[in-house]
């Protein structure tokens, strides 16, 4: 009865991609039930090794069963929602209300975020933590591209100290955040998506560090927005959705709506350095959403 249990809970829960205190709750429930079945077959005269295989061929396929208890644990309350959009709208409304360009306003939201972030990591992970760790480590890895654009000479401080330590960092939560499911993974990403879109519209190198820099960005500032709040709208469905299946057609539409207004606002003037920016930043948030639409046929 152990090795079939196991093998067969180790299927269930690796396919229940949901909180590990529920689904090691889940698990050891479904345990149970086994050991029940397998008694009750034993009564009726069947040995230990049948009725181990009988009970496990009444349930069905751990898969199914997993996906069943998915959509039963995946909704989100409007709280979570609401909660999980909070920064993105907060970054909408410092674009709308243009105190992006306010130290004070911008250093606030930016404690904010650190607090919430840290607050979520200790508090267990749960799922509206994950778009404020995006904007957690947004600072660090915008950093990292704007020491490549150091005058030459300079730009080996970042190649040989601070990069290595951002990519050591950025693996290592991307990688937690991956081992309970990679669509919390594109969730997490998906700010640095908005990010990195928007930086490659306004050039590299000396062209990204040019004094006008915020009023070209500023142009843009309505479809900035729109951005931000069609990331916002997409959280809000995350949550709120149970079939699996619909949480990764919700979280695909943010990067169309992106494309969209970069090459609306940019009125398809951009240069081929930026369009290989643009559909890497691209496949980087889609990547996780296609491996999980592959598993899931």
């Amino acid at each position: 009865m152990v090795n079939h249990a196991s093998h067969y809970l180790n299927r269930f829960k690796a396919s229940l991609k949901i909180d590990q205190k529920i689904r090691d709750g889940a698990a050891a429930e479904l345990y149970a039930h086994l050991e029940d079945k397998t008694r009750e077959l034993e009564e009726k005269g069947l040995s230990r090794e049948e009725a181990s295989k009988a009970a496990i061929r009444s349930l069905g396929s751990p898969e199914l069963i997993a996906e069943q208890m998915y959509e039963t644990h995946a909704q989100g309350s409007w709280k979570e929602a609401i909660f999980s959009a909070l920064p993105h709208l907060l970054v909408a409304l410092l674009f709308a209300s243009y105190y992006w360009r306010n130290i004070t306003c911008v250093s606030l939201t930016l404690a904010l975020t650190v607090a919430m972030a840290i607050y979520g990591w200790q508090r267990g992970k749960p799922i509206w933590l994950f778009p404020w760790l995006g904007y957690y480590l947004m600072p660090v890895v915008v950093t990292a591209i704007l020491l490549l654009s150091l005058p030459e000479g300079w730009g080996w401080i970042a190649a040989l100290i601070y990069i290595p330590m951002v990519l050591f960092v950025f693996i290592h939560i991307v990688r937690q955040t991956a081992r309970r499911d990679w669509l919390y993974a594109s969730l997490m990403l998906a700010p640095m998506l908005v990010t990195f879109t928007w930086l490659s519209s306004l050039g590299r190198g000396n062209q990204l560090l040019a004094s006008d820099w915020a009023v070209r960005l500023q142009t843009n500032a309505v479809w900035i927005v729109v951005s931000f709040v069609a990331l916002a709208a997409a959280t809000v469905a995350f949550i709120r959705l149970k079939p699996r299946k619909y949480k990764i057609i919700a979280l695909l539409i943010p990067p169309l709506v992106i494309l969209f207004a970069v090459i609306t606002a940019s009125r398809g003037n951009i240069a081929y350095w930026s369009w290989l920016l643009l559909l890497f930043s691209l496949s980087a948030f889609a990547i996780p959403l296609w491996m999980q639409a592959k598993a899931y046929q």
